[in-house]
């Protein structure tokens, strides 16, 4: 299933809406660890998308069909730019830059592919893996490797 996202910031909480609405239908219930999640990585990679391009983007979302116990959910979020993310650090006080950052830190899997000719970037989230260590560290309780770098995907 996709949604496409016009390039307007507001297109984020339309993006994260309409990730809610589709696991309201899949057996992951929202107030679920792997949910809240899965709409936090929505909200950074729809947010890269629509901020660093300023083109449409395209947000797919693959669910499981059955056993949420043992499933893997994938995230893509397709651009119109061909630039690979790259890294780049963002100081202590800045507002921005860490998106790409959370994304490794919360995603079991995450990486980007050229499509077309554009790129897309995903991640992947599975139902029965544990909280990575690093991921509470992100939000700010701490330093770890995922405030050393962040990334920008333009």
């Amino acid at each position: 299933m996709q949604l496409e996202v016009r390039p307007d910031p507001a297109e984020v909480g339309r993006a994260r809406r309409w990730a809610r609405s589709r696991l309201a239908g899949s057996g992951i219930e929202a107030d679920e660890p792997l949910a809240e999640t899965l709409i936090l990585l929505v909200s950074e990679l729809v947010t890269n998308a629509v901020v660093h391009t300023g083109c449409p983007a395209v947000l797919r979302l693959s669910l499981p069909a059955g056993a949420v116990e043992s499933a893997t959910v994938r995230l893509e979020v397709a651009d119109t730019s061909s630039r690979a993310p790259v890294p780049r650090c963002a100081g202590g006080d800045a507002t921005g830059g860490r998106g790409l950052a959370l994304v490794d830190c919360l995603a079991d899997r995450w990486g980007w592919r050229p499509e077309g000719s554009g790129k897309s970037i995903w991640c992947e989230l599975d139902s029965c893996s544990q909280p990575r260590e690093g991921a509470a560290v992100a939000y700010g309780g701490g330093r770890s490797a995922c405030e050393d770098f962040a990334f920008e995907a333009v």
